[in-house]
């Protein structure tokens, strides 16, 4: 019974000692395959060894009890194997090499290993590609982008537009002046075209086509003068309806735009003229003619009463009807003027809220005001 049991003991551990062997195996080999893989990695980036680096035979380097042992594969049970041969643990410390691959070759330059080793510790491989820097890219164009868009905008809006000529802000103030003068307006229809909020701007675009806005502006030729030329003899005429209070003075630019206020007016919606023998004589202005209450209100209808001129029965109310309108204004207010200069006239009025438009910078480049 004892002699059973001894056997049974020692097969037992036979058995355990096998398994332990077993597990020290595998785990050395799993060790092997890493070091293996790394040491094939340093040998792909750097491969400056030296022919002497190649390392012995695996077969030199071992004693001859470790050959026997590798030689001899173990047997569950063998007998020439004693009890205190047993390893003190299940795990050995150290890594056996297979005899095929030997160990790893170490490379000459170990500083430049050290520094590639370091490199890949702080930054990490150049070709692994971090999810975060990846999602911030498409974030940094968006924001470059945005950034873009509101520098373009703010470009668009605060830079300096187009506008008129600064003389016009000043000759705009002397036409509130001017238009205070309640007798600007035609008698006997009480036509306002001159001073009508809508179209004041009527007399500024005249006074820049024709003076350049100089109030002292003089044409020898014509004999025309002031802000908005006219002769001596014929703004003293009109000047007589307005009823001033002071000598009428063609270089006042106050008395300039009135005197054009008033006989703008009156090409307009005409005039009724008491003569030297006391008769009434009716003039008529551009709204007593049917065609022309046509293009200017879509309406040839026109409204006739006895001792006054015919005006229009629409008002001219859109912007191409009041421009076709200023325009043959402008043919009845300089004689002989060509016509393109009456369609400049009529471009300039239509557009007095935008000097931007082309036509009119186009306008302006040959205007006095704008040469000099």
């Amino acid at each position: 019974m004892s002699a059973t049991s001894d056997l049974f003991e020692n097969i037992s551990d036979d058995d355990a000692l096998w398994l332990a062997d077993i597990e020290t195996m595998t785990l050395n080999l799993g060790q092997e395959l890493s070091a293996w893989r790394e040491a094939r990695q340093r040998a792909l980036a750097d491969d400056d060894f030296g022919p002497d680096d190649e390392p012995a035979p695996r077969e030199e380097q071992m004693s001859a009890d470790e050959r026997m042992a590798a030689d001899e594969p173990f047997r569950p049970g063998r007998p020439d194997r004693a009890h205190h041969d047993r390893p003190a643990s299940s795990i050995r410390a150290a890594t056996i090499y297979p005899v095929e691959m030997g160990e790893p070759r170490a490379a000459t330059r170990q500083p430049r290993a050290d520094q590639r080793t370091r490199g890949l510790i702080d930054h990490g491989r150049r070709s692994v590609r971090h999810p975060r820097k990846l999602r911030r890219r498409p974030v940094t164009v968006g924001v470059i982008l945005l950034a873009l868009v509101a520098v373009a905008l703010a470009i668009l809006v605060f830079r300096p537009g187009a506008s008129w000529p600064a003389s016009v802000a000043t000759v705009q103030s002397e036409i509130t002046t001017a238009c205070q003068n309640p007798d600007v307006a035609s008698e006997p229809d009480q036509v306002n075209f001159a001073c009508e909020k809508s179209t004041s701007q009527i007399l500024w675009v005249f006074s820049l086509m024709t003076s350049g806005d100089n109030p002292v502006f003089a044409d020898a030729k014509s004999g025309r003068e002031g802000l908005e030329p006219i002769t001596p003899g014929q703004g003293g005429e009109v000047a007589w309806s307005l009823n001033l209070h002071h000598p009428y003075n063609p270089l006042n630019p106050i008395d300039s735009l009135e005197v054009a206020a008033r006989a703008i007016n009156n090409i307009v919606g005409g005039a009724a003229i008491t003569g030297s023998n006391g008769k009434l004589t009716v003039q008529p202005g551009l709204e007593s003619n049917p065609a022309n209450c046509a293009r200017y209100t879509g309406s040839a209808a026109v409204i006739a009463r006895a001792g006054f001129p015919d005006i229009c029965a629409q008002p001219v109310s859109s912007g191409t009807g009041q421009a076709a309108l200023v325009s043959d204004i402008y043919g009845q207010w300089l004689l002989g003027s060509p016509p393109a200069a009456a369609q400049e006239a009529g471009v300039l009025f239509e557009n007095a809220n935008n000097p931007g438009n082309p036509m009119v910078q186009a306008i302006l480049r040959t205007l006095p005001a704008a040469n000099g």
